[in-house]
Parts: C-alpha cells; structure tokens; sequence
C-alpha cells in the first residue's frame, strides 16, 4: 500500500467507510479495489493524479537551458534543483528548516528528475513538459529562465492539471496577467524591483535625469522597463529619451548603442540579463558609454549568504561543485523546498489539495528570512537584495562581486493582487 492510501485510511471522516471495506475484503484483493473506488469518488484523478503516486518514486520534469544564451544561468539551476532532490531524498538537515514535516522523500516516496534542454525556448520547453506529462507522470514541473518560457509554462499547467514552480521569472506577467491556479514563482520581479531600487537611484543621481534603455525583446524585458521607467518618472521626473529593443540573443549591439550614445542620456539602465547582459554591457564599454553615462541593471541576481539556510546552502553547494552557487541555484533549490512543504502539510499529492496548502499563507524560513505565497496570485513575497558592484581591488575572492547595499522588505514594494490582471482560473 502506497503512502497516498495510508494517508487517506487516516482521514477519520472515512473510518467506517474504510471499515466496512476491510470486511469485505477479507484478506483477498478486494481491498485495493474498494479503495480505489472510494477515492474515485471523493477525488477523480486530475492531471497525473493519481497515476504518478502509484509506485514508491515522484517525479519531476525541468525543463532548463543547456545551451543558447542563458545556458550557464540554466545549469546552475539544474544544480539547485538536483541538490533539492538529493536533500529530500536524505532527509538532509538543511531541507528541514524549509520542510519542517518532510522526513525522507516526499510523503515517503523518492523524489527523481527528468531534464530536458529548453534552450530558452518555449515550444521547446513546452514539448519537453509534455513528453514527461505522458511518459513520466510526473507531479511537479519546472524550469523557466526566460519569462517567455515562464508564461508558457504556466499555461500549459493550468490545461494539464500538473503543477508549475517558475525557475527564474522576473516579468510581472508571471503573477500578473499570465498568472494560473497551477503556477507559483518564488523569486522577485520587476514591479518590485523597481520600487526597491528606484529609491536608490533617486537618492544617488538626483532628480529629472535623462533615461536609456537596453530591452530584451520579450515578456520580462518590457514589463521591466515599463516598472523601471514609470517610477523614475512619477517620483523623480526622469525622462526616458531612448528605448533600443534587441532580439533574446544577440551578439552585436552596436546600432543600439550608437542611438543611445546621440540621445543626450545621462543613465544607462540595461535590462538585459545573462550572457546578453554581459555582452551589451562589454560593448557599452568599448564605446566609451561606461563611465560616460552611470550604469545601472535593474534586475541582477546576487546571490546574499547573510541568513542562516543561506549560509548552511553555500557550503554544501560548494562542497559538491567546488565553486560559490549563484541566485538561480538558490532559487530553483527553494521552489521544489516550498513544493515540498506544501505537499507534506496537504498530506496528499492531489493537485487542489497542495495548491490550497501553499495558499494557506504559511510562513516559511528561506534563504532570505521568512517568506510566505500571497495567496492572491501565487506570487511569494520576500525580500530585494540591493547591491553595487565592487572594485577588483575590494573583492575578497574571484568570485566576491557585489556589495550588498539594502535589503528591502517584500510586502511594501508589491502592487495590488489585482492590479495586472491576475484571474487564477479553477483548481478542477
């Protein structure tokens, strides 16, 4: 008997039901029967429910970029979630300060992953997803580095019934417009990257300054740049002179920013993220933009090892990969933790059940102190790291890159659930 029908036999609105059952059964095989039918009818299956609880594994299907332009961003990723795993299955200290109730698996049952390379792509991912839907069963899925991705995801989630956790997601469609019953994401955003760092910025360079953009043309780029830009102008009086758009990718950004070396701009804000971050901003250089123009990225994943979990998660990162794990690392750990949590206090895997075990607002220690979902649009609510880059003279190790500056409180920076038009949709 699987640790799902254990659970269930413990309900005691169902003893004398099960009662009766164990009579008739006798000894033979009519019990596994009965109960299966007693479950049909107080929960038919939903998704991969319950056919990816049957054996004593769970699995869990990433979908994560191997290759292409967020490729060092995606495996760092695959190793969070690949040290969750391990954790889970170990019943490793460090899993239980997130998990209190988890003992070893996940309502005793191993917990395996299935990969697959998205390459940033969302067809990609979505297929990958898919095949693992039908060949796997598997009850959780996962991945996302692009928000294009991300909503994809999500999407796909809510017609299939099987639960998404974002990897990384920083558009605020994710939890916004495109939000789903069956999506939950973990990490900041740009809404709320924006309030925290338009303070900052304010306080720094002063008030109507003139703006340039540098947007990743998809779904996290623009709502970025939306966030950023609308706050500088209604609390500083900045004025956005240029907007260069470039394609998710690109290796050559000299026209764009030759339009933003003749727009009279003061600040440089670019928003693009991993390798075309580090390719636009290199080149941004060469043309002498930097230091000409102040440089600001207003959505950067510095990864903070200030709070305990934080410091207990470097050490066994580096003790299994030899190097200091990066905010995508943290991050995809935390989701299949919270996932976890969420699950072991539902008792159950039955889809509806765990989704309104996260929406039950409890709060859970992280690796930035204590967290909790908003049950409103599945969007957790933590803290923003702020941070300035350091000096190669001030950095402690090679790989020591940032000065951590303010750590913000999540609450206050977060619009109102409803204000992008977050409409979950059913649980069944």
């Amino acid at each position: 008997m699987d640790q799902e029908t254990k659970q269930r036999l413990h309900n005691p609105g169902r003893r004398a039901l099960v009662g009766a059952g164990l009579g008739v059964a006798a000894g033979g095989l009519a019990l596994p029967q009965f109960v299966a039918r007693a479950f049909a009818a107080e929960h038919p299956p939903i998704g991969t429910w319950p056919e990816g609880v049957q054996s004593k594994e769970v699995f869990i299907g990433c979908a994560v970029p191997r290759t292409g332009t967020y490729a060092e961003q995606g495996e760092d990723e695959l190793k969070g979630w690949q040290l969750a795993a391990e954790h889970l299955n170990s019943g490793h200290p460090l899993i239980k300060r997130i998990s209190t109730k988890t003992t070893k698996g996940v309502q005793g049952k191993e917990v395996k992953l299935v990969v697959a390379d998205s390459a940033a792509k969302p067809n990609d991912a979505v297929q990958a997803e898919q095949r693992f839907i039908t060949e796997n069963k598997i009850m959780l899925m996962t991945g996302s580095t692009s928000s294009a991705v991300a909503v994809a995801l999500n999407k796909l989630a809510q017609r299939e019934k099987v639960l998404y956790t974002a990897g990384i997601s920083g558009s605020n469609d994710t939890t916004g417009k495109d939000c789903v019953r069956y999506g939950f994401r973990q990490n900041f955003y740009g809404e709320t990257a924006a309030n925290a760092i338009g303070p900052v910025l304010l306080k720094a360079y002063g008030k109507n300054k003139k703006m340039a953009f540098m947007t990743p043309d998809y779904t996290y780029g623009h709502t970025v740049t939306k966030s950023m830009s609308e706050y500088l102008k209604e609390h500083g009086g900045w004025t956005m002179v240029t907007n260069q758009v470039s394609p998710l990718g690109a290796t050559d950004f000299s026209s764009y920013l030759t339009n933003i070396a003749n727009s009279g701009a003061e600040v440089l804000l670019n928003v693009n993220w991993g390798r075309d971050a580090v390719l636009s901003t290199q080149q941004a250089k060469q043309f002498n933009l930097i230091p000409k123009m102040k440089l600001v990225i207003p959505y950067q994943i510095p990864f903070l090892d200030k709070f305990p979990l934080a410091k207990m998660f470097v050490e066994e990162f580096r003790k299994k990969h030899g190097y200091y794990p990066e905010w995508g690392a943290e991050n995809a750990y935390m989701s299949v933790a919270m996932w976890a949590d969420a699950v072991e206090h539902a008792g159950t895997f039955y889809p509806p059940d765990v989704i309104k075990s996260y929406e039950a607002g409890r709060k859970l220690q992280s690796m930035v102190g204590e967290v909790y979902i908003r049950k409103e649009d599945h969007q957790l609510v933590r803290p923003v790291v702020i941070v300035r880059g350091k000096a190669p003279k001030a950095m402690r190790h090679k790989e020591d890159f940032w000065e951590v500056t303010e750590v913000v409180p999540g609450a206050p920076l977060m619009q109102k659930p409803d204000a992008f038009g977050c409409k979950l949709g059913d649980y069944t």
